[in-house]
């Protein structure tokens, strides 16, 4: 049987917390729910699918990734989009020269799949249409939140009908 993994910062509950008010406005005022399914996070590696067979070589190469960093923190400053198919509304973090030192460690390990690296943390996707979205930019582009946050760890989490943490790696620099 597969699942779906990947690997996040997650932020404090109290960041998780501001965001999901962000989300549940997109919800109310732009028909965007689906949002909500998940909690505010920066994804390190995107979800990919594996056989549940191969979990524990997963754990292995998650294990592998070198943290040996000093835990730092991330500013998250205003919000953004990416006008695709498929739009997103995020919380714009500040650019992070430990951010994507974090990330080419995460790379290293897993190598598979094309993936540019874009930190951001989603507000709105999924259900949100274009016009909804260019709506919704209209009000958020001008919108401030600042906030900022320590990262000292790394989860990776798998999809049970939900996403879940099943293993998590501290910064130990």
């Amino acid at each position: 049987m597969k699942k779906l993994y990947f690997i996040a910062i997650d932020p404090p509950q109290q960041v998780i917390a501001e965001v999901k008010i962000f989300k549940e406005d997109l919800a109310l005022h732009y028909n965007n729910s689906k949002a909500l399914k998940n909690d505010a996070h920066i994804t390190l590696f995107p979800p990919f699918s594996r056989d549940t067979e191969l979990e524990s070589d997963i754990h292995v190469a998650f294990q592998k990734i070198d943290t040996h960093l000093p835990p730092f923190e991330i500013e998250l400053n205003g919000f953004g989009g990416f006008p695709n198919k498929n739009p997103v509304i995020f919380v714009r973090p500040e650019a992070n020269d430990h951010l994507k030192e974090l990330y080419n460690r995460v790379k290293q390990q897993f190598r598979f799949g094309s993936y540019s690296f874009n930190p951001h943390v989603t507000v709105g996707y999924r259900n949100l249409t274009f016009e909804n979205y260019l709506k919704a930019m209209e009000v958020y582009e001008r919108k401030e939140y600042k906030t900022k946050f320590l990262v000292d760890r790394i989860s990776l989490l798998r999809h049970d009908g939900k996403w879940i943490t099943i293993a998590k790696k501290d910064l130990t620099g």
